[in-house]
């Protein structure tokens, strides 16, 4: 069995030659004390677990019935998106000035949540979009580090922060569904690239018998959505440029581009980078961007760099199945 400093030399080296450290079976390591010859121990793939999971979470996910609702005329469609949530993330107030914990994480998305559907009441929402991931967990290992392998500062171990996460969705999609149908995409992020695509993916197991709850949990940077005459584009926003995003809409979903006049860019994990200025919205020709607010208070290393400010909020958005976006709707916590 591998030493912890053994492990850590072996991520290290898998991360910086971009190899699959789960495909790694033998390996040297050499310290000023020791040159040794390990044998991994013979684990399961990847997807004989997660076809485990899977199968499990199929056997024994409830029941959800039938939901009974009133006909929607003037239709709209209610976008919910707590975006950089971070649980796991600890932040101190002696050090920065806010306290922010698992706890708070998740106190704050779903008051978050709550907040714009009650803002949202005087719509008739017809469908309701559930924008997940984006950082929803603050690191992506064993080793309190993001997925490129930057430590972070947290609260809670790996597998806490996991069911933590999968638990708040369930509570928020349930709610969400009392209302109207719900749609759940997802956006795979810089924080917690694997782990949230496997967070995502048991969710849609859970809810495999409601059919009112449908999930787009493929691992595609940028995701698309046509509500009527609006086409909305998701995405985390640690890939592509900003400026690149309106000619990638139009290159990735031209069938969808040319079928709608409203076109909208909702973007994340910008949450904390401006210092002194907020520009939450930007128009390019034929698009509007929008970066979203986060509920994540800053960290140390946050606070050190003088990222701070940001308002901390959960948003949402209602657009019209005739006339496009009509209401951004902003909760900030506190």
């Amino acid at each position: 069995m591998p030493t912890k400093e053994q492990q850590k030399a072996l991520l290290e080296e898998c991360q910086k030659y971009g190899i699959d450290i789960n495909s790694v079976r033998y390996w040297w390591h050499k310290s000023k004390r020791i040159s040794a010859f390990i044998v991994a121990e013979k684990r399961p793939t990847y997807e004989q677990v997660r076809n485990g999971i899977i199968a499990e979470m199929k056997k024994y996910a409830p029941k959800y019935p039938t939901v009974t609702r009133e006909k929607v005329t003037d239709k709209h469609l209610l976008v919910v998106d707590p975006a950089d949530v971070h649980i796991g993330k600890l932040s101190l107030n002696d050090e920065t000035g806010y306290h922010y914990d698992i706890k708070t994480a998740v106190r704050y998305a779903e008051e978050g949540v709550r907040g714009v559907v009650a803002k949202a009441s005087g719509f008739p929402i017809e469908r309701i979009l559930l924008i997940v991931g984006n950082d929803v967990l603050h690191t992506d290992n064993p080793f309190r580090t993001t997925t490129a392998g930057t430590k972070q500062d947290t609260d809670s171990m790996w597998w806490d922060a996991f069911t933590t996460a999968r638990k708040m969705y369930v509570r928020i999609i349930e709610e969400l569904r009392a209302n109207a149908p719900v749609d759940v995409v997802f956006n795979p992020s810089n924080h917690d690239y694997a782990s949230g695509y496997m967070l995502v993916d048991a969710l849609s197991c859970w809810f495999h018998t409601a059919s009112d709850v449908r999930f787009d949990v493929r691992i595609r940077h940028r995701k698309y959505y046509r509500y009527g005459v609006s086409m909305l584009a998701f995405t985390h926003g640690d890939g592509a440029k900003s400026a690149d995003m309106p000619l990638l809409m139009a290159q990735e979903e031209k069938d969808m581009w040319a079928k709608t006049t409203h076109r909208y860019i909702y973007q994340h994990h910008l949450h904390h980078r401006v210092k002194t200025s907020w520009q939450s919205v930007k128009d390019y020709p034929g698009v509007t961007l929008t970066v979203l607010r986060s509920p994540s208070a800053p960290d140390g290393w946050a606070h050190r760099n003088g990222y701070v400010g940001a308002p901390l909020a959960i948003e949402g958005f209602v657009h019209s199945r005739k006339y496009g976006q009509v209401a951004r709707l902003t909760h900030f916590v506190k």
